[in-house]
């Protein structure tokens, strides 16, 4: 299978998080990242082409687990980080919690 650009990758992830019960709550200015919730009160999954910085940690707690995408990857790929994204979400303890999905998708 083909690798997917960053962007492309970004895109399906959205795609496979929203599938899975979550919406966008926000994206940035440039449109390189992208938060996304299973409800107002819940925890976000940060899709994106770079990492947090230690300020954008500070400010944003509410941020379960980023999903980093700066090299190509392949469906399959995207679809296993998504999931563990959303495991990661879940194992957020005291928190609220996010949904659970049976599959990654494909």
């Amino acid at each position: 299978m083909t690798a997917l650009a960053p962007t492309a990758a970004i895109a399906l992830a959205v795609r496979l998080l929203e599938e899975a019960g979550f919406a966008v709550s926000a994206r940035n200015e440039r449109g390189d990242s992208v938060y996304c919730r299973s409800g107002a009160d819940a925890l976000a999954i940060r899709i994106s082409n770079h990492a947090r910085t230690p300020k954008q940690r500070q400010k944003h707690p509410d941020v379960a687990t980023s999903l980093v995408f700066r090299a190509p990857k392949t469906p399959e790929q995207v679809a296993v980080m998504v999931e563990a994204a959303q495991r990661a979400c879940r194992a957020a303890g005291g928190r609220p919690s996010c949904p659970v999905t049976s599959s990654a998708g494909g």
